[in-house]
């Protein structure tokens, strides 16, 4: 598979994280020349927070998850397979993952709900847990260097692996955000076919993890949409092994520094996903403003960023902004038809409900021709508004999903 056009040009260094151990290893249970399976153990005291999918159809990995962060226990281990997202596979798809978290507990020697799972791949076709359990019986080699390797793990329709590293003071110590994600389609809000893992070694109280990724989750990984499918299986996990004294509270102004680098990283991943979008050629960003509230705003966005007319224009490079138009009506948002004003690049397209005096279209044909795209639509009601990251619509996402079994 080509990679992206808008992959980065290089590919991101992480450094250790205190106590974190990964290893891979080849399965073969869909890929025949690459590694597929993934496993990290953590040291004692690793706090966990996570986010999952809103899927009716969750995957068993998603529930152990789900679970798992209920119980409130510690981390012990991260198990992720890629090509089978063991997900619609009933009872026998539970009792396969669990096997392979029995195995998992003696190797990090911890009990069932200190095990994190997380699956990919093609939904419906039961896990085949004796290729898994063949190589954690053989011993998966760990270290503390892995991170390329376990970003590779991962993947699945993805043309390159994404990771993304921070550093913060949280007073006077310097700790480390290191994060890898993969998904290239099947993304749209409230999580995707995405998975995001996050280690930290600060040392942060379960409930304060999860407030920061629950915030942070909302403006990046959930503000991003390829095909407006939502996945059964995306899973954003946060792991904190600990390096300075608990913090307790997340607001707590000694964490200003780590929010603002967890953001900035979130924001890094999760606009990577939307570059290796499945037959992706452009990056577009979408603003909205003036909307009755945030909330009303990212609604008007998202029409916009799921719309196939106006994803399909902008891979024509066709400055077909009646399209726009058409998505911001259908929101069911509140919007004043006789003040929407739309901006394509720096060429102002709309205001006061028609057609600027003066428009050149072939402006916006200039910048719908580049492959960074920007949007901004103010919707004349409030005071709201909301970023969202999509890409175009090509014919090659059609083949990538029509041949993905094949």
């Amino acid at each position: 598979m080509k990679k992206s056009p808008l992959a980065p040009d290089t590919i991101v260094e992480l450094p250790e994280i205190s106590g974190v151990i990964l290893g891979t290893a080849a399965t073969h249970m869909k890929y025949k020349n690459r590694d597929d399976l993934l496993l990290v153990l953590f040291p004692e005291g690793a706090t966990v927070a996570g986010v999952l999918t809103k899927s009716k159809c969750s995957s068993a990995p998603v529930d152990q998850c789900k679970a798992n962060l209920k119980s409130g226990k510690m981390a012990k281990a991260l198990l992720v397979n890629a090509g089978n997202s063991n997900a619609f596979t009933g009872q026998a798809g539970i009792d396969a993952m669990t096997s392979n978290i029995d195995l998992v507990c003696k190797i990090a020697s911890c009990v069932l709900d200190e095990v994190y799972v997380a699956s990919t791949g093609v939904i419906g076709e039961l896990l085949k847990a004796e290729l898994i359990n063949k190589k954690l019986e053989e011993g998966i080699k760990v270290e503390k260097d892995n991170w390329q390797q376990a970003s590779d793990a991962i993947l699945t329709t993805d043309t390159f692996p994404k990771l993304s590293t921070k550093q913060a003071k949280i007073g006077d110590k310097l700790v480390t955000i290191n994060g890898f994600a993969k998904g290239s389609g099947m993304i749209a809000p409230d999580m995707a076919t995405m998975l995001g893992f996050i280690f930290t070694d600060a040392a942060l109280d379960q409930a304060v993890l999860q407030a920061l990724l629950s915030s942070e989750n909302d403006k990046s990984f959930n503000s991003i949409t390829v095909d407006s499918d939502m996945s059964t299986s995306d899973t954003v996990l946060a792991f904190a092994t600990g390096k300075n004294d608990k913090i307790c509270d997340v607001r707590d102004p000694i964490l200003d520094d780590f929010k603002e680098k967890l953001s900035e990283l979130m924001l890094d991943l999760s606009h990577q996903i939307v570059r290796d979008g499945e037959g992706a050629t452009k990056f577009i960003t979408i603003k909205v403003s003036g909307a009755e509230n945030d909330g009303s705003a990212k609604k008007i966005a998202m029409s916009i960023a799921n719309s196939p007319l106006v994803k399909t224009a902008i891979a024509g490079e066709d400055a077909n902004w009646g399209r726009i138009v058409m998505a911001v009506g259908k929101a069911g948002e509140r919007a004043n038809r006789d003040a929407l004003m739309i901006t394509i690049g720096n060429q102002k397209v709309t205001d006061r409900g028609m057609r600027v005096n003066g428009y050149d279209e072939d402006l916006c044909t200039q910048h719908f021709q580049g492959n960074e795209i920007d949007i901004k639509v103010d919707v004349g009601v409030g005071e709201g508004e909301a970023t969202v990251w999509t890409c175009d619509l090509t014919h090659d996402y059609i083949s990538i999903n029509a041949d993905y079994r094949s």
